[in-house]
């Protein structure tokens, strides 16, 4: 078997180094063993910690993006359809084309608007084309 032999060189700000003619595997001269390259050094906990830390953000972006993405339409449009389900005669409404009138009648998908009251100009829509009951917004306009 061969010897295997450390050098190594000290700083100057390290002061005296231990640097001794000994190979690999035997005792020094103040009766420690020098370090064997088959040992290994436990796992350190800074890792696991670390790789839990990770898995935790991660879980936390997907809750996050769960209430934005998800959450926040899906109540956007119960309260649309909650509103749809109330719209009655005489409601002031505005169409997703900007168009105002003023609710006439309610069939099923479809509501008749009145547009002008001069020349009785009335409008046929869905349902889905109303955007906002300015009624149950502004009771006072």
């Amino acid at each position: 078997m061969t010897n295997t032999w450390i050098v190594a060189q000290a700083d100057g700000n390290q002061g005296a180094s231990r640097i001794t003619g000994e190979p690999m595997g035997a005792t020094a001269q103040n009766g420690t063993k020098a370090p064997d390259k088959n040992t290994t050094a436990p796992p350190q906990p800074e890792a696991r910690s670390a790789w839990a830390v990770q898995l935790l953000m991660l879980l936390a972006m997907f809750a996050l993006m769960y209430f934005v993405l998800f959450r926040g339409p899906k109540k956007k449009q119960q309260e649309h359809k909650k509103m749809l389900d109330s719209l009655e005669k005489n409601d002031r409404v505005c169409t997703i084309g900007g168009i105002l009138g003023t609710v006439v009648e309610v069939k099923g998908d479809e509501v008749v608007l009145k547009v002008d009251d001069s020349s009785n100009t009335r409008l046929r829509v869905r349902t889905s084309a109303i955007a906002a009951n300015l009624a149950k917004e502004n009771p006072n306009s």
